[in-house]
């Protein structure tokens, strides 16, 4: 049945999907550098006395729009609040 589904694409259409998976494997390849290399810097501030769980948070608060996050905030601290956390 596999031999049969591969008869029926062309070479074009072979090629291409030879050069969808190589792309796709460069891409991982490149993925996985730059997390090794993301890695190092948090080794890096670290080293310098930062706190590293705190500097993830900033970087992840960052990458949200800030009315989103104001209004994360403030759903936080009624819920705190309502807990009796706060």
């Amino acid at each position: 049945m596999e031999d049969a589904a591969a008869t029926h694409l062309t070479e074009t259409t072979k090629e291409k999907l030879r050069q969808t998976v190589g792309k796709i494997e460069r891409l991982e390849e490149e993925k996985k550098e730059v997390a090794e290399q993301i890695k190092e810097v948090y080794a890096e501030a670290k080293a310098f006395g930062f706190d590293v769980k705190a500097l993830r948070q900033v970087i992840r608060l960052r990458k949200v729009d800030k009315a989103d996050r104001e209004e994360q905030e403030m759903m936080l601290e009624l819920y705190l609040l309502a807990t009796g956390d706060a």
